[in-house]
């Protein structure tokens, strides 16, 4: 992680070549990018599949604290860490 998390305004997208897979050979979900495969744990997975260029991290962490009811600060703050890990990787852009 780089300790860094993105503001809860944030519309974070997916970079340009960058795509959700899910790898039936190996039974989990991927993050495929130009020379790069991120593999996701559950969590991860939900979070990117809400990662569609319109719905904010305030957004998605509202929708995920709600699916599993769970706090949604302690979920959104989370959620801000993972994708400004995806951001610096050059996964994600926003």
């Amino acid at each position: 992680m780089t300790g860094q998390v993105l503001p809860t305004d944030t519309v974070p997208r997916f970079r340009r070549g960058v795509k959700l897979r899910e790898d039936k050979a190996r039974g989990g979900w991927v993050l495929l990018a130009p020379e790069k495969a991120f593999v996701l744990d559950e969590i991860g997975v939900e979070v990117l599949k809400l990662v569609d260029g319109v719905r904010s991290v305030s957004a998605i962490g509202s929708e995920l604290a709600e699916r599993f009811q769970a706090p949604v600060d302690e979920v959104t703050g989370d959620i801000a860490a993972m994708l400004a890990d995806l951001v610096a990787r050059g996964a994600i852009e926003g």
